[in-house]
C-alpha cells in the first residue's frame, strides 16, 4: 500500500461513506498567519546590535525558509557569515521574533479567524510548527485565539521533526482519527510519516503535489470540515 493509501486509513467510515474526524491539528506559519514582515523587523535589529556586515533581511528572505526549524532557517538565509555570527543569530532572533510578534503579531489569513472559532466548537484543535519555544504562545496571546486550541507542541520544545512532534502531541491527546493541514512538502511529509491524511492550503508558502484534498482558502476548508465528504473512487 503507497504512503498515500495508508494515510487515508486515518480517517473512519460510519454509515455510507460518511468520514469520522475526531481532531484537526494545524501548522501554524504559511497555514494560519503570516508573520515574514515582523521576523525581519527582528533579525536586522539583531544584526545592528552585534553590527554584524550584512545586506537588510526583507520579509521575502524569511518568508522563503518559512516552515524549517529555526536554526535551519537562520543558516540558509545567513550563509557565509562566521559561524560565531551565525550561532549569535540563532540564540537571539528567536528571542527577537518572540518579542515583536507577541508587539505586532503578523497577517492572519482571511477568514482564519472566524474559521477557528467555528470549528472550535465542533473539534478539538492543536497546533504543531517547526517553530521556536514561545513562538505559538506569542500567536495565542496576539491573536486571542487561545481558547481555540486544546494544545500544542513545537522544535523548540522538543528538538524533534516536524514528524516526530505531530506523533507526541497524536499520542499524548489520545488523538484516534486526525487530520493534519499545512501548506509545505514537509508537512506533507510528516502528515504522511504518521498515517495521518493530510489537507493542503495552495494559498500558503509551499507547493505540495499528490495531497490528500487541496484548499486555496480558509473557508472553503472550514466549510469542507464541517461537513466532510469522502474521497472520490
Amino acid at each position: 500500500m503507497t504512503a498515500e493509501g495508508s494515510s487515508q486509513l486515518a480517517i473512519g467510515r460510519v454509515g455510507a461513506g460518511a468520514l469520522v474526524i475526531d481532531s484537526v491539528v494545524f501548522d501554524l506559519d504559511g497555514t494560519l498567519w503570516d508573520t515574514s514582515a515582523t521576523c525581519a523587523i527582528g533579525w536586522n535589529r539583531v544584526l545592528d546590535r552585534h553590527g554584524i556586515a550584512f545586506r537588510p533581511i526583507t520579509e521575502h528572505d524569511v518568508r522563503r525558509v518559512t516552515g524549517q526549524p529555526h536554526d535551519a532557517c537562520i543558516r540558509e538565509v545567513f550563509a557565509g557569515l562566521p559561524e560565531a555570527h551565525v550561532l549569535t543569530l540563532m540564540a537571539e532572533t528567536q528571542l527577537e521574533d518572540n518579542k515583536l510578534v507577541a508587539q505586532l503579531g503578523g497577517e492572519l489569513f482571511p477568514h482564519v479567524e472566524a474559521g477557528l472559532r467555528r470549528l472550535a466548537a465542533r473539534y478539538p484543535l492543536f497546533i504543531v510548527s517547526n517553530c521556536q519555544a514561545g513562538y505559538i504562545e506569542a500567536f495565542i496571546q496576539w491573536s486571542g485565539l487561545r481558547a481555540c486550541f486544546r494544545d500544542f507542541e513545537c522544535w523548540g520544545n522538543t528538538g524533534f521533526t516536524k514528524a516526530g512532534n505531530l506523533r507526541a502531541l497524536v499520542e499524548r491527546n489520545r488523538i484516534r482519527h486526525p487530520l493534519f493541514v499545512g501548506d509545505t512538502p514537509g508537512d506533507q511529509a510528516a502528515a504522511r510519516e504518521c498515517g495521518v491524511p493530510f489537507l493542503y492550503v495552495d494559498y500558503g508558502f509551499g507547493v505540495c503535489r499528490d495531497v490528500d484534498r487541496r484548499f486555496s482558502s480558509f473557508a472553503d476548508l472550514t466549510t469542507w470540515l464541517l461537513d466532510p465528504t469522502p474521497p472520490t473512487p
